[in-house]
């Protein structure tokens, strides 16, 4: 079954709307840990737009689950990783004017970043994954440059319109799942999934974890976020124990 991993970005962007101390992300990390998830992410961006260097020092002291670090490849972000020591980094591309991460990182293009960023985590144990478009040129410059993992980009599968297109975009997924897992690496998925989408992605059986954030947080503002975190938990173990 696909373990869940937490995004609490939007915690902060929340917070940061008003520049103030609440709602602080510290607190959600340890309500989505008691609630069962099985790791945290959380993004720092280089512009700081909700993540902070402080939240990321408090939730790795605190966490007592997988914490998963998105970051750029940067000489900056690097440091701070090797520093914090989370138990994963993934690699993602970042734009300033983007609203949340577009696509996938073109590794084939940018290997040496990539690969300094991911030679310096993987001295001192941390584990690396990469966010990608399911390509298979993505796949194999992924595997080449050492990265321990690929999370894929379910963004077309989740703004698909139309049961058939949908069909086709989880397909494509699916068979670069597989073909990531053929040649060795781990296998994630994330980016657009929600409530209502996520089971078919997760019922991927080659997918050993999920990465979801906006949809749990913005459902969390209506039923609690520990209630958020067990019903998103009960769609992925029923998607995974239901024949397709």
């Amino acid at each position: 079954m696909a373990e869940l991993c937490v995004n609490i970005d939007h915690v902060a962007t929340i917070r940061q709307a008003r520049r103030t101390f609440e709602p602080d992300p510290v607190f959600a990390a340890t309500i989505v840990h008691l609630a069962g998830a099985h790791g945290i992410t959380i993004h720092l961006r280089e512009d700081r737009r909700h993540i902070n260097d402080r939240d990321l020092r408090l939730i790795r002291d605190i966490c007592q689950i997988k914490l998963n670090l998105e970051m750029a490849a940067t000489d900056e972000m690097t440091n701070i990783a090797c520093e914090v020591i989370p138990d994963q980094i993934t690699l993602v591309p970042e734009g300033r004017q983007e609203i949340t991460t577009e696509g996938g990182l073109d590794v084939d293009a940018d290997q040496g970043s990539i690969r300094r960023t991911i030679d310096a985590a993987k001295e001192i144990g941390i584990e690396t994954s990469l966010f990608i478009d399911p390509v298979k040129k993505q796949i194999d410059a992924a595997k080449q440059i050492g990265a321990d993992a690929v999370e894929m980009h379910t963004g077309n599968y989740a703004n698909a319109h139309g049961l058939a297109e949908q069909a086709h975009e989880l397909e494509i997924v699916a068979e670069a799942c597989a073909y990531a897992d053929n040649i060795g690496l781990d296998v994630y998925a994330g980016h657009g999934l929600t409530y209502y989408n996520v089971a078919p992605v997760a019922g991927i059986g080659d997918i050993q974890e999920l990465n979801i954030g906006h949809s749990i947080i913005a459902r969390a503002v209506f039923v609690g976020l520990d209630k958020a975190v067990r019903e998103m938990l009960a769609l992925i173990r029923r998607a995974y124990s239901t024949p397709s």
